[in-house]
């Protein structure tokens, strides 16, 4: 494993007690949030996906629907730029990473923490995995809300194999250099 115990507990006790007063003070926002997507669109406000975490083992993603549909993460295409499946208020959701939010329970649970490697759906892990001989060393530490990737650029719809390349590449540089100061620069 790329990070000791004690770097491990110091990382879950900040997502701990970071997340929690996320969820505290973004509850105003939730709520606002919420409303919009009901008033936008049919369907529940939450929706979970299957992704891959922390050694390859799948958890349920949460996020404020952006979208008419909800797929699983099994089988699904990725949205591109010009979607017609986001909703009205789903763009201004994605737009500003606010769809995101919800992961601070995923980060509650264990599943996640605040930053790391970006999880990917299963199936697109699954066509990763196969173009890609590094692609699995993601999943040596748990995926983030955000990471050094996204900070750098690579984030959203990947389009070509140098932005995939780009984001494996910026995600092991984490990994390998993971440090309580790195996670804070990169939130």
């Amino acid at each position: 494993k790329p990070l000791s115990d004690p770097a491990v507990l110091l990382k879950r006790a900040t997502d701990i007690v970071l997340s929690g007063v996320g969820l505290l003070l973004l509850a105003p926002l939730f709520l606002l949030v919420s409303l919009a997507i009901v008033l936008d669109s049919r369907g529940p406000v939450i929706y979970r996906q299957a992704r891959r975490g922390f050694n390859g083992e799948v958890f349920m993603i949460w996020k404020f629907r952006s979208m008419t549909v909800t797929e699983s993460g099994f089988a699904m295409k990725q949205a591109d730029a010009n979607d017609s499946r986001v909703t009205t208020v789903g763009r201004f959701l994605r737009r500003t990473s606010i769809d995101e939010l919800p992961q601070l329970v995923n980060v509650l649970l264990g599943q996640m923490s605040l930053v790391g490697p970006r999880p990917h759906a299963v199936s697109h892990d699954d066509e990763l995995e196969q173009q890609m001989a590094t692609y699995a060393h993601r999943q040596r530490i748990k995926p983030g809300i955000t990471g050094w990737a996204q900070v750098n650029g690579f984030r959203g719809e990947t389009k070509t194999m140098e932005q995939i390349e780009g984001r494996v590449v910026h995600d092991i540089f984490y990994i390998d250099n993971w440090s309580l100061f790195l996670d804070f620069w990169i939130l």
